[in-house]
């Protein structure tokens, strides 16, 4: 697996570009297509809508959610396209990575004006980037 902060930047370069070039306000699955695209052609490996699977107090949930996008077997991508993020979005995010035991995931919402402004790094007990490029409304949401 390449570096986290190699993936999650090559994410947030391709993402912005997208929303550079198609502008907010059209369907999630549209940036979906089109970011999955993007970063296969970087030579990612990108799996969309993956099926989750996990266990929880001896029950067995085959698909107990989708993420939208796993990218390297090891970031979650939740794509919005909403005028404002709800806090539950990164909680929602957090709890994923937490069940699929991974550190890190993106959150990115196309509505916003700039993808700047709708663009949240969320972390699962991981140290925060060294990476300048990465800290852009990094989120760093408490387990509790």
């Amino acid at each position: 697996m390449k570096e986290l902060d190699d993936v999650t930047g090559a994410i947030v370069d391709a993402a912005i570009k997208i929303h550079r070039e198609l502008g907010p306000g059209l369907l999630e699955t549209v940036y979906e297509v089109v970011l999955a695209r993007a970063l296969e052609r970087r030579g990612f490996l990108v799996e969309r809508q993956k099926c989750i699977r996990f266990e929880y107090d001896g029950m067995v949930f085959e698909e107990g959610f989708r993420a939208d996008l796993l990218v390297e077997e090891g970031v979650v991508v939740e794509l919005k396209s909403v005028e404002k993020l709800s806090p539950v979005h990164s909680k929602q995010l957090l709890t994923y990575l937490r069940l699929m035991r991974l550190p890190v995931g993106l959150l990115l919402n196309f509505g916003h004006v700039t993808l700047k402004e709708g663009l949240h790094r969320v972390v699962n007990h991981l140290n925060p980037s060294a990476s300048r490029q990465l800290r852009v409304n990094q989120a760093a949401v408490s387990p509790g």
